[in-house]
């Protein structure tokens, strides 16, 4: 079928010169977006370097979105995709270079020689599979996995161009009138539900790409992208000429209920069951196709490979608008480790579950505290999401189950199992540990895990908790607050915010956020959380949502008519001055946390930026720095004297500089059991004494001496 958008040559594709330290050689390709040159390190490495067309470059969004692919890039590694040397997306000609590996595409392929036999399908449908649950484990969908999207490498196929890739949770708004995708290997709900495409829809795509190597066509194939959507999505699949032995798995691939799909896991197992099948004993319907030159620009192109990947965080109270825009609080810093860091090497578990603590190597400054790891949690879910207090430390997991820790040792000192799944984390009020779950508010002693008193959630948009009251916020506004201590009702009132977002200072006062129907302006009110008083409220200009509250000020995010994130804003609590920084390039999906005056938002595609929004600094010097970082997806950060803590999807716990946001440290990796299995979310490490405390996939919880990231 005709390309979807142009492929013809940039003014750039002539042009020689040099990508940052590399200079430019012979053109791969050139597509609609940038160019694919040649290059060569000074090593001798062979590159090859991606550089965006100019008009694109102008574009803030577009920059944005190139940022993400970067971050995306560097984010997904494995035998069956390549990594990339380096990038620079705010040259003034954006560009990134990865290993220039040699081979033709699989549509290369298959026009040139025909289909492939079983055995030669088999071992491309492993390497496809392992490249999609390397990609699914870190958290992200390619969405474009496609024959010219397949590298034929030496050692194995190879999936590349992740420039349309989204992370699983992304709400990203598909542009009208844009096709995002290609439509003879699209899933049904990339055309019916765009915004729910999941790691499914890479496995439909799959099917189809096995189908086209198996039989020289796809499964869906027409001139026509619209007769090719309608097929897709009514049609059963035209699987004439693929081998019986690899129909029965072809079918459930191209399922056309996500759910009916299998993993790649499962794909994996059921390709190393196929029996070895000649080829000739197997009867084709010949193909013939004339050499299409947008193919050769694709292929070309398509020797550009990139990894990718994402993560998610979780936050706090916010009540959300009829979109359900939400500005995550406990939010994702994430660094890019360069050069190898000394993993953390544990010994044999405990009979308690601990891992052994002892490692050589450790200094007597070390020595005091050795680290530990406990694993709360074996049902696969989402990490158990922890937070301290007065120098204890307590764990929520993914199944119920709340439990209190030595911060020490690790030492499970009680636990309390809330009969269902945590509707968001614990929080320490009132004296007790609050914990959601099954519409069904629980404050348990800290001392012991029992239960001092319950209350129904039911009918609750969301709940907030100041020092020593906990308010009930329902989806048509009316507020009720409760006694943390004793779960006895204070007051309820009609506040008239049902599109409010909240959140509190930790002691005393609750602040609204409540924004015009099309969000041009925000009326900002405080709360006294005694007797619903609305103490002050001033008007702000822009669709804010709050994040943090606390030393005399509120922070909000400003987010334009396409909600990207265009600016901080500070309202002091004391004179409601309001203080707005613009960012330098509106950003996607931002999240942000707050310490000590300075404020770190962190993207969708891994731009991290530090704004000091103190009154005092020179609009000129409010934007500290900006990095680009490589951990997709990764959790909310918590700031620790001179350096800040978070955790990746993999369960790396990573430090870094608060001052410059470089990387310091990394522990071991410490994954999900099952390599399909997505994490929701990941919550935000904490600190007690110097010691950071982190949780991971694989249900653990693991403590580190934040004093000595050398020894990690």
């Amino acid at each position: 079928m005709p390309p979807l958008r142009s492929t013809g040559p940039g003014p750039e594709a002539e042009r020689p010169g040099y990508a940052g330290r590399y200079r430019l050689e012979e053109c791969l390709g050139t597509g609609g977006m940038g160019v694919v040159h040649l290059a060569t390190s000074a090593s001798g490495l062979r590159l090859a370097v991606k550089v965006v067309h100019a008009h694109y470059a102008a574009d803030p969004e577009f920059r944005a979105r190139f940022r993400q692919e970067v971050s995306a890039a560097r984010r997904v590694s494995g035998a069956f995709t390549a990594p990339v040397v380096d990038a620079d997306p705010a040259a003034r000609l954006p560009w990134m270079a990865t290993l220039f590996i040699p081979g033709d595409t699989l549509a290369e392929r298959v026009k040139r020689n025909g289909a492939l036999d079983v055995s030669e399908v088999r071992r491309l449908g492993a390497g496809l599979a392992e490249a999609l649950r390397d990609i699914h484990r870190a958290g992200v969908v390619h969405r474009d996995l496609k024959p010219s999207n397949v590298l034929l490498a030496a050692d194995g196929p190879k999936v590349i161009d992740f420039g349309i890739s989204r992370p699983v949770d992304s709400e990203l708004r598909t542009e009208t009138g844009k096709l995002i995708g290609s439509p003879p290997f699209m899933a049904p709900e990339q055309f019916q539900r765009p915004r729910e495409v999941g790691p499914a829809a890479d496995v439909f795509a799959m099917g189809a790409v096995l189908a086209h190597a198996a039989s020289g066509r796809g499964p869906f194939d027409s001139d026509s992208p619209y007769l090719v959507a309608y097929q897709v999505v009514h049609d059963e699949p035209e699987l004439s000429g693929v081998p019986d032995a690899l129909v029965p798995l072809i079918l459930r691939c191209l399922a056309k209920d996500p759910a009916g799909r299998p993993s790649p896991a499962e794909i994996m197992d059921a390709l190393r069951d196929l029996p070895e099948e000649p080829r000739a004993a197997v009867a084709r319907i010949p193909v013939q196709r004339g050499p299409d030159p947008s193919e050769r620009v694709a292929s070309a192109g398509a020797r550009f490979l990139t990894r990718t990947g994402r993560a998610a965080a979780t936050g706090t109270g916010t009540a959300g608008r009829g979109r359900r825009r939400r500005v995550i609080l406990a939010a994702a810093v994430g660094v890019l480790l360069v050069g190898g860091v000394a993993a953390l090497t544990t010994g044999a578990l405990t009979s308690d579950g601990r891992e052994g603590a002892e490692r050589p190597g450790l200094t007597a400054a070390t020595a005091a505290f050795a680290p530990w790891s406990v694993r709360l949690d074996a049902s696969g879910g989402d990490p158990p999401a922890c937070t301290a207090d007065a120098g204890a430390l307590y764990c929520l997991t993914g199944d119920g189950v709340a439990a209190r820790l030595d911060p020490a040792d690790g030492r499970i000192l009680w636990r309390h199992r809330t009969g269902g799944k945590p509707q968001g984390p614990s929080a320490l009020s009132g004296g007790l540990l609050h914990v959601v779950a099954d519409d069904r508010l629980t404050a348990l002693d800290p001392r012991t895990g029992k239960a001092r008193w319950t209350h129904t959630t039911s009918g609750v948009d969301a709940v907030q908790h100041s020092a020593g009251t906990t308010l009930l916020i329902a989806p048509d506004g009316t507020v009720r607050a409760l006694d943390s201590a004793t779960g006895r009702s204070r007051w309820t009132k009609d506040l008239d915010g049902a599109q409010a977002q909240w959140v509190a200072d930790g002691a005393d006062t609750f602040f609204r956020a409540t924004p015009t129907a099309d969000g041009s302006a925000t009326t900002v009110s405080a709360v006294s959380a005694s007797d619903g008083r609305v103490r002050w409220s001033t008007r702000a200009a822009g669709d804010l949502h709050p994040f943090a509250a606390g030393d005399g000020a509120l922070h909000l995010l400003s987010l334009d008519l396409r909600q990207l994130t265009d600016a901080v804003v500070r309202v002091d609590t004391r004179t409601h001055a309001v203080r707005r920084v613009a960012m330098p390039v509106p950003v996607d999906q931002a999240q942000a946390v707050e310490s000590g005056g300075t404020v770190y938002v962190y993207s969708d595609g891994g731009l991290l930026s530090a704004v000091d929004t103190r009154p005092g600094t020179a609009r000129a010097d409010a934007v500290r720095w900006q990095r680009d970082t490589s951990v997709s997806r990764p959790s909310g950060p918590v700031a620790a004297g001179d350096s800040f803590y978070y955790t990746a999807t993999d369960g790396r716990l990573l430090a870094a500089s608060a001052r410059s946001g470089a990387p310091l440290a990394q522990t071991r990796p410490r994954p999900a059991p099952r390599s399909d299995r997505l994490v929701a979310y990941l919550p935000a490490p904490v600190v007690i004494g110097g010691k950071v405390f982190a949780s991971a996939p694989d249900g653990s919880v693991f403590g580190m001496d934040g004093s000595h990231p050398e020894d990690w």
